[in-house]
Protein backbone atom coordinates (compact mmCIF):
# COMPACT_ATOMS: atom_id res chain seq x y z
CA UNK A 1 0.00 0.00 0.00
CA UNK A 2 1.43 3.34 -0.94
CA UNK A 3 -1.45 5.43 -0.35
CA UNK A 4 -2.10 6.77 -3.84
CA UNK A 5 -5.97 6.90 -4.55
CA UNK A 6 -7.75 3.75 -6.22
CA UNK A 7 -8.56 4.79 -9.36
CA UNK A 8 -11.01 1.81 -9.95
CA UNK A 9 -13.26 3.03 -6.99
CA UNK A 10 -12.73 7.01 -8.42
CA UNK A 11 -14.44 5.29 -11.95
CA UNK A 12 -17.25 3.65 -10.15
CA UNK A 13 -19.36 6.29 -9.25
CA UNK A 14 -18.98 8.18 -13.22
CA UNK A 15 -19.71 4.53 -14.42
CA UNK A 16 -23.08 4.54 -12.37
CA UNK A 17 -23.76 7.84 -13.27
CA UNK A 18 -23.51 7.23 -16.86
CA UNK A 19 -25.32 4.57 -16.56
CA UNK A 20 -28.24 6.26 -15.22
CA UNK A 21 -28.03 9.04 -17.79
CA UNK A 22 -28.07 6.50 -20.27
CA UNK A 23 -31.27 4.41 -19.01
CA UNK A 24 -32.42 7.80 -18.43
CA UNK A 25 -32.27 8.73 -22.20
CA UNK A 26 -33.68 5.48 -23.10
CA UNK A 27 -36.69 5.60 -21.65
CA UNK A 28 -37.40 9.38 -22.76
CA UNK A 29 -36.31 8.78 -26.29
CA UNK A 30 -39.39 6.10 -25.92
CA UNK A 31 -41.88 8.28 -24.46
CA UNK A 32 -40.85 11.31 -26.86
CA UNK A 33 -41.85 8.76 -30.04
CA UNK A 34 -44.70 7.84 -28.19
CA UNK A 35 -45.95 11.91 -27.41
CA UNK A 36 -44.72 13.11 -30.69
CA UNK A 37 -47.13 10.96 -32.74
CA UNK A 38 -50.03 12.15 -29.83
CA UNK A 39 -49.49 15.54 -30.41
CA UNK A 40 -49.17 15.03 -34.49
CA UNK A 41 -51.65 13.00 -34.68
CA UNK A 42 -50.26 10.21 -36.16
CA UNK A 43 -50.85 6.25 -34.71
CA UNK A 44 -47.85 5.77 -36.36
CA UNK A 45 -46.52 1.88 -36.64
CA UNK A 46 -46.08 -0.67 -34.38
CA UNK A 47 -45.32 -0.42 -31.86
CA UNK A 48 -46.78 2.91 -31.17
CA UNK A 49 -50.52 2.37 -31.70
CA UNK A 50 -50.37 0.01 -29.07
CA UNK A 51 -48.21 1.90 -26.72
CA UNK A 52 -50.52 4.97 -27.19
CA UNK A 53 -53.43 2.66 -25.82
CA UNK A 54 -51.55 3.02 -22.46
CA UNK A 55 -50.33 6.81 -22.77
CA UNK A 56 -51.08 7.96 -19.36
CA UNK A 57 -49.62 5.08 -17.92
CA UNK A 58 -46.01 5.91 -19.83
CA UNK A 59 -46.21 8.92 -16.79
CA UNK A 60 -44.24 5.56 -14.88
CA UNK A 61 -41.34 5.52 -17.40
CA UNK A 62 -41.15 9.11 -17.12
CA UNK A 63 -40.88 9.76 -13.33
CA UNK A 64 -38.41 6.94 -13.27
CA UNK A 65 -36.38 8.42 -15.79
CA UNK A 66 -36.38 12.01 -14.38
CA UNK A 67 -34.87 10.03 -11.22
CA UNK A 68 -32.26 8.90 -13.03
CA UNK A 69 -31.63 12.11 -14.17
CA UNK A 70 -30.94 13.13 -11.00
CA UNK A 71 -29.05 10.23 -9.82
CA UNK A 72 -27.02 10.99 -12.92
CA UNK A 73 -26.84 14.45 -12.72
CA UNK A 74 -28.08 15.60 -16.27
CA UNK A 75 -29.52 18.87 -16.26
CA UNK A 76 -30.46 18.54 -19.82
CA UNK A 77 -32.03 15.33 -19.20
CA UNK A 78 -34.64 16.64 -16.08
CA UNK A 79 -35.57 19.59 -18.59
CA UNK A 80 -36.31 16.87 -21.29
CA UNK A 81 -38.54 14.66 -18.65
CA UNK A 82 -40.25 17.76 -16.77
CA UNK A 83 -41.73 19.03 -20.68
CA UNK A 84 -42.68 15.09 -21.16
CA UNK A 85 -44.26 15.32 -17.93
CA UNK A 86 -46.12 18.59 -18.67
CA UNK A 87 -46.86 17.04 -22.38
CA UNK A 88 -48.19 14.16 -20.97
CA UNK A 89 -50.67 15.86 -18.44
CA UNK A 90 -51.68 17.72 -21.31
CA UNK A 91 -52.69 14.68 -23.64
CA UNK A 92 -54.23 13.20 -20.42
CA UNK A 93 -57.39 15.87 -20.58
CA UNK A 94 -60.51 14.55 -22.00
CA UNK A 95 -60.41 15.21 -26.12
CA UNK A 96 -62.39 17.76 -27.28
CA UNK A 97 -64.91 20.44 -25.89
CA UNK A 98 -68.17 19.23 -23.68
CA UNK A 99 -71.09 20.47 -26.00
CA UNK A 100 -74.17 21.01 -24.78
CA UNK A 101 -77.78 20.65 -26.69
CA UNK A 102 -79.85 23.34 -26.90
CA UNK A 103 -83.67 22.54 -27.78
CA UNK A 104 -86.10 20.58 -25.94
CA UNK A 105 -85.30 16.96 -24.28
CA UNK A 106 -88.04 14.71 -26.01
CA UNK A 107 -86.98 11.06 -24.56
CA UNK A 108 -84.95 9.55 -22.22
CA UNK A 109 -82.85 6.49 -22.67
CA UNK A 110 -80.32 3.91 -21.69
CA UNK A 111 -77.95 2.55 -23.69
CA UNK A 112 -75.70 -0.58 -23.07
CA UNK A 113 -72.31 -1.75 -24.85
CA UNK A 114 -70.73 -5.00 -23.71
CA UNK A 115 -68.41 -7.32 -25.22
CA UNK A 116 -69.07 -10.96 -24.17
CA UNK A 117 -65.65 -12.45 -25.66
CA UNK A 118 -67.08 -15.14 -27.59
CA UNK A 119 -70.57 -14.99 -25.66
CA UNK A 120 -68.67 -16.62 -22.07
CA UNK A 121 -70.57 -13.27 -20.47
CA UNK A 122 -73.86 -14.00 -21.83
CA UNK A 123 -74.89 -15.02 -18.74
CA UNK A 124 -73.76 -11.85 -16.35
CA UNK A 125 -74.63 -10.02 -19.61
CA UNK A 126 -78.32 -11.13 -18.87
CA UNK A 127 -77.96 -10.54 -15.32
CA UNK A 128 -77.27 -6.77 -15.67
CA UNK A 129 -79.73 -6.30 -18.68
CA UNK A 130 -82.49 -7.66 -16.03
CA UNK A 131 -81.14 -4.82 -13.45
CA UNK A 132 -80.67 -2.13 -15.00
CA UNK A 133 -83.63 -2.16 -18.38
CA UNK A 134 -81.68 -0.41 -21.05
CA UNK A 135 -83.48 0.56 -23.90
CA UNK A 136 -80.54 -0.24 -26.80
CA UNK A 137 -78.44 -3.01 -25.91
CA UNK A 138 -74.99 -3.26 -28.57
CA UNK A 139 -73.07 -6.78 -28.06
CA UNK A 140 -70.16 -7.59 -29.66
CA UNK A 141 -68.78 -10.96 -29.89
CA UNK A 142 -72.34 -12.32 -29.36
CA UNK A 143 -72.03 -15.93 -31.66
CA UNK A 144 -74.59 -18.29 -32.13
CA UNK A 145 -75.52 -19.46 -28.70
CA UNK A 146 -75.04 -16.26 -27.29
CA UNK A 147 -77.50 -14.62 -29.30
CA UNK A 148 -79.72 -17.80 -28.66
CA UNK A 149 -79.55 -16.87 -25.03
CA UNK A 150 -80.20 -13.51 -24.93
CA UNK A 151 -83.19 -14.01 -27.07
CA UNK A 152 -84.47 -16.65 -25.01
CA UNK A 153 -83.96 -14.65 -21.66
CA UNK A 154 -84.89 -11.21 -22.68
CA UNK A 155 -85.65 -11.31 -25.65
CA UNK A 156 -89.56 -10.60 -25.03
CA UNK A 157 -88.49 -7.13 -23.41
CA UNK A 158 -86.12 -6.33 -26.87
CA UNK A 159 -89.00 -7.14 -29.73
CA UNK A 160 -86.48 -5.63 -32.00
CA UNK A 161 -83.00 -6.41 -33.11
CA UNK A 162 -80.80 -6.41 -35.61
CA UNK A 163 -77.77 -8.73 -35.47
CA UNK A 164 -74.70 -10.03 -37.60
CA UNK A 165 -74.95 -14.26 -37.14
CA UNK A 166 -71.39 -15.63 -37.41
CA UNK A 167 -69.48 -17.71 -35.02
CA UNK A 168 -66.69 -16.67 -32.56
CA UNK A 169 -65.79 -13.00 -31.80
CA UNK A 170 -67.02 -11.95 -35.76
CA UNK A 171 -71.07 -12.21 -34.06
CA UNK A 172 -72.94 -9.30 -32.94
CA UNK A 173 -76.36 -7.95 -32.10
CA UNK A 174 -78.49 -4.86 -31.46
CA UNK A 175 -81.30 -5.58 -28.98
CA UNK A 176 -84.09 -2.54 -28.98
CA UNK A 177 -86.80 -1.74 -26.92
CA UNK A 178 -87.49 0.91 -30.00
CA UNK A 179 -88.73 -0.46 -33.16
CA UNK A 180 -85.32 -0.70 -35.73
CA UNK A 181 -85.29 -0.58 -39.41
CA UNK A 182 -82.64 -2.24 -40.70
CA UNK A 183 -79.39 -0.65 -42.35
CA UNK A 184 -76.61 -1.58 -44.47
CA UNK A 185 -73.58 -2.54 -41.59
CA UNK A 186 -70.46 -1.06 -42.06
CA UNK A 187 -67.98 -3.83 -43.36
CA UNK A 188 -65.34 -5.00 -40.96
CA UNK A 189 -63.44 -8.45 -40.08
CA UNK A 190 -65.84 -8.53 -37.03
CA UNK A 191 -69.64 -7.85 -37.69
CA UNK A 192 -70.79 -4.35 -37.20
CA UNK A 193 -74.59 -4.17 -37.44
CA UNK A 194 -76.66 -0.81 -37.64
CA UNK A 195 -80.50 0.71 -37.52
CA UNK A 196 -82.49 3.27 -37.37
CA UNK A 197 -84.81 3.42 -34.57
CA UNK A 198 -87.90 5.20 -34.09
CA UNK A 199 -87.16 7.45 -30.21
CA UNK A 200 -90.57 8.83 -29.72
CA UNK A 201 -90.99 9.36 -33.08
CA UNK A 202 -87.34 10.57 -33.64
CA UNK A 203 -84.94 9.09 -35.63
CA UNK A 204 -81.79 7.95 -34.34
CA UNK A 205 -78.95 6.08 -35.67
CA UNK A 206 -77.31 3.19 -34.10
CA UNK A 207 -74.39 1.67 -35.03
CA UNK A 208 -72.01 -1.33 -33.20
CA UNK A 209 -68.98 -0.74 -33.43
CA UNK A 210 -65.94 -3.48 -33.43
CA UNK A 211 -62.90 -2.72 -35.52
CA UNK A 212 -59.85 -5.33 -35.32
CA UNK A 213 -57.68 -4.74 -32.72
CA UNK A 214 -54.09 -3.16 -33.63
CA UNK A 215 -52.02 -6.39 -33.40
CA UNK A 216 -48.87 -6.12 -34.78
CA UNK A 217 -49.25 -7.19 -38.69
CA UNK A 218 -52.64 -5.62 -38.48
CA UNK A 219 -52.52 -2.24 -37.70
CA UNK A 220 -53.24 -0.84 -41.35
CA UNK A 221 -56.45 -3.02 -41.16
CA UNK A 222 -57.36 -1.54 -37.87
CA UNK A 223 -57.06 1.89 -39.32
CA UNK A 224 -58.91 0.99 -42.24
CA UNK A 225 -62.28 -0.07 -40.26
CA UNK A 226 -61.96 3.10 -37.55
CA UNK A 227 -62.08 5.05 -40.84
CA UNK A 228 -65.02 3.43 -41.97
CA UNK A 229 -66.52 3.79 -38.79
CA UNK A 230 -65.94 7.29 -39.00
CA UNK A 231 -67.35 7.71 -42.14
CA UNK A 232 -70.54 6.35 -41.52
CA UNK A 233 -70.51 8.85 -38.68
CA UNK A 234 -69.73 11.74 -40.87
CA UNK A 235 -72.46 10.74 -43.90
CA UNK A 236 -75.06 12.31 -42.11
CA UNK A 237 -74.58 14.57 -39.51
CA UNK A 238 -78.25 15.64 -38.84
CA UNK A 239 -79.62 12.60 -37.75
CA UNK A 240 -79.19 11.73 -33.99
CA UNK A 241 -76.11 9.13 -33.66
CA UNK A 242 -75.35 6.53 -31.43
CA UNK A 243 -71.96 4.88 -32.20
CA UNK A 244 -71.25 2.08 -29.39
CA UNK A 245 -69.21 -0.43 -28.99
CA UNK A 246 -66.00 -2.52 -28.44
CA UNK A 247 -63.06 0.47 -30.75
CA UNK A 248 -60.09 -1.26 -30.09
CA UNK A 249 -59.07 2.17 -29.14
CA UNK A 250 -58.80 5.24 -26.95
CA UNK A 251 -59.26 9.16 -27.03
CA UNK A 252 -55.33 8.95 -27.69
CA UNK A 253 -55.43 7.41 -30.64
CA UNK A 254 -55.43 9.85 -33.81
CA UNK A 255 -57.55 7.33 -35.55
CA UNK A 256 -60.58 7.12 -32.93
CA UNK A 257 -60.31 11.33 -32.60
CA UNK A 258 -61.26 11.59 -36.35
CA UNK A 259 -64.43 9.79 -35.45
CA UNK A 260 -65.33 12.22 -32.95
CA UNK A 261 -64.22 14.97 -35.23
CA UNK A 262 -67.32 14.16 -36.89
CA UNK A 263 -69.65 15.91 -34.43
CA UNK A 264 -69.60 13.01 -31.78
CA UNK A 265 -68.53 12.66 -28.25
CA UNK A 266 -67.90 10.45 -25.68
CA UNK A 267 -70.72 9.72 -23.40
CA UNK A 268 -67.89 8.96 -21.03
CA UNK A 269 -66.39 12.36 -21.56
CA UNK A 270 -69.75 13.94 -20.72
CA UNK A 271 -69.27 12.55 -17.59
CA UNK A 272 -65.61 13.63 -17.54
CA UNK A 273 -64.64 9.55 -16.91
CA UNK A 274 -62.40 8.14 -18.00
CA UNK A 275 -62.39 4.92 -16.59
CA UNK A 276 -60.54 1.90 -17.76
CA UNK A 277 -62.72 -0.55 -19.68
CA UNK A 278 -60.23 -3.24 -20.29
CA UNK A 279 -58.52 -5.39 -19.14
CA UNK A 280 -61.45 -6.27 -16.97
CA UNK A 281 -58.95 -8.02 -14.39
CA UNK A 282 -56.86 -5.02 -13.51
CA UNK A 283 -59.78 -1.89 -14.19
CA UNK A 284 -60.41 0.12 -12.92
CA UNK A 285 -57.16 0.60 -11.13
CA UNK A 286 -55.01 -0.24 -14.06
CA UNK A 287 -56.02 -0.10 -17.71
CA UNK A 288 -57.70 1.91 -20.95
CA UNK A 289 -60.60 2.74 -21.89
CA UNK A 290 -61.53 1.07 -25.47
CA UNK A 291 -65.22 0.49 -25.16
CA UNK A 292 -67.43 3.76 -25.72
CA UNK A 293 -70.66 5.39 -26.48
CA UNK A 294 -70.39 7.84 -28.75
CA UNK A 295 -73.46 10.56 -28.97
CA UNK A 296 -74.04 13.44 -31.46
CA UNK A 297 -72.86 16.30 -29.32
CA UNK A 298 -75.60 18.32 -30.40
CA UNK A 299 -78.40 16.34 -29.90
CA UNK A 300 -77.33 14.17 -26.91
CA UNK A 301 -76.45 15.04 -23.27
CA UNK A 302 -75.54 12.10 -20.69
CA UNK A 303 -76.22 12.38 -17.03
CA UNK A 304 -74.85 9.32 -15.57
CA UNK A 305 -72.15 6.77 -16.98
CA UNK A 306 -71.44 3.45 -15.60
CA UNK A 307 -68.98 0.46 -16.08
CA UNK A 308 -70.58 -2.86 -14.81
CA UNK A 309 -68.49 -5.79 -14.34
CA UNK A 310 -69.83 -9.00 -16.34
CA UNK A 311 -67.67 -11.88 -15.12
CA UNK A 312 -65.99 -14.49 -18.45
CA UNK A 313 -65.14 -11.48 -20.33
CA UNK A 314 -61.98 -9.19 -20.21
CA UNK A 315 -63.89 -6.43 -21.18
CA UNK A 316 -66.08 -3.94 -18.69
CA UNK A 317 -69.79 -2.96 -19.95
CA UNK A 318 -70.71 0.82 -20.50
CA UNK A 319 -73.74 2.49 -19.22
CA UNK A 320 -75.19 5.82 -19.90
CA UNK A 321 -77.99 7.31 -19.33
CA UNK A 322 -78.97 9.72 -22.07
CA UNK A 323 -81.42 12.78 -23.16
CA UNK A 324 -82.42 13.20 -26.91
CA UNK A 325 -83.20 16.88 -27.57
CA UNK A 326 -85.30 17.53 -30.52
CA UNK A 327 -83.16 20.65 -32.61
CA UNK A 328 -84.49 24.44 -32.41
CA UNK A 329 -86.40 25.41 -35.59
CA UNK A 330 -85.31 28.97 -36.90
CA UNK A 331 -88.15 30.35 -34.99
CA UNK A 332 -86.53 29.50 -31.42
CA UNK A 333 -89.24 26.31 -31.14
CA UNK A 334 -88.60 22.63 -31.00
Amino acid sequence: MNGEPDDGAARRPRRRRRGAVGCAGLLFAVVSVVVGCRITGTDGITPVPQLLAFLPWLLAPTGLGLALTLRGRWLPGGVWGVVLLGLLAWSIEPYGTVRTPTGTAVAGLRVLTANVQFGRATDALVTVVRAEHPSVVFVAECEEHCRATLLEEIGAGYPYRQAVAASGSRGSLILSTFALRGTRDVPGTMGMPGAIADVRGNPVRLQLAHPVPPLPGRVALWRRELDRLRAFAAVDPHTPTILAGDFNASQDHAAFRRILDTGLQDAAHLTADRTPTWPARTTPTLGVQIDHILVSADRFAATRVRFPHLSGTDHRAVLANLTLYAPRTASGRP
